[in-house]
């Protein structure tokens, strides 16, 4: 199977987990309706963006995996013949949590998970209060559709997590999102930090020679604190082909289901044309692995 139809499914999200399932669970639907074979969802898509504070009690939206987010959407998964990537803040143990990606396969079973590597710790973005880096390295997810290189959010900055995952045969790149403007920011700012989560991304589809799937969340969510402006989040779920190509791309402000066709034998055309991996210089790149070069 060359060619996979995927389905980047942006919608807002309230306090009533139902309704953003209900959210969650009508896009998967209108994207299987138009032949979607891959459906991707935004970062936390069942409940707020809880990051904006630092409140324990928060820690009670947590839960495990199996649990019941991939109860409801492995059995969405196999009622419709499709692969869908959720993501949900898990709770490993008593204590421990991770900000974590699942891929259920088309028999609704989970073929794989993914546990956020990088974690930011910024105003409005407090998730190192929640959530403990990740332990399963940057390692792909097969599924019936494909080797899957899933990363999440604040991963989509580091052109290291997507170099090692095409490294290790991921044919796409995946990056469930949540990130939004400061509402008192300028405008221009606003312009540059949306840009720039653009172009960044749609470099690691150039540098590693394979497509790139981003699918953000969009409304105003308020800082419960009253310590920020709370977030705008900017939507603009895309899709880049494998020379950095935008194929898709959602308004900020609309929910959305997008498809993009993806050939994935491109990826071998273009590699002989540009053969990045061929010509890294791996004999000097040792001090990659420090903090600075001092």
């Amino acid at each position: 199977m060359n060619t996979l139809s995927v389905a980047l499914v942006q919608h807002g999200c309230t306090a009533d987990r139902n309704e953003n399932v209900r959210r969650s669970s009508e896009g998967i639907r209108r994207a299987a309706a138009q032949g979607a074979q891959l459906v991707v969802l935004p970062e936390l898509h069942c409940g707020l963006y809880f990051c904006v504070t630092e409140e324990t009690a928060c820690f009670d939206q947590a839960e495990t995996i199996p649990g019941p987010s991939t109860e409801v959407f492995g059995a969405l998964a196999r009622e419709l013949g499709i692969v869908i990537v959720t993501s949900l803040f898990e709770k490993r143990a008593p204590g421990l949590y991770h900000n974590t990606a699942v891929v259920l396969e088309k028999d609704g079973s989970i073929a794989g998970k993914y546990r956020k590597m990088h974690i930011p710790d910024d105003p409005g973005y407090y998730e190192k209060f929640y959530f403990t880096p990740g332990d399963l390295g940057f390692t792909p997810i097969d599924t019936s559709v494909g080797r899957l290189g899933v990363l999440v959010c604040w991963d989509q900055w580091y052109p290291e997590a997507a170099r090692l995952m095409a490294m290790a045969g991921a044919e796409l790149l995946i990056y469930p999102t949540a990130i939004g403007y400061d509402p008192n920011d300028t405008a221009e700012e606003q312009g540059r930090q949306r840009d720039a989560w653009i172009t960044i991304q749609r470099s690691h589809a150039v540098a590693n020679g394979i497509p790139v799937i981003s699918v953000n969340r969009i409304g105003f969510e308020d800082d419960p604190s009253g310590q920020t402006a709370g977030a705008r989040f900017w939507g603009s779920s895309f899709a880049t082909g494998f020379q950095g190509e935008l194929l898709v791309s959602a308004a900020q402000d609309q929910e959305d289901v997008l498809l993009v066709a993806i050939d994935k034998a491109r990826s071998e055309t273009v590699r002989r044309i540009w053969p990045y991996l061929r010509d890294r210089r791996i004999d000097a790149y040792d001090d990659l692995l420090r903090r600075y070069r001092d």
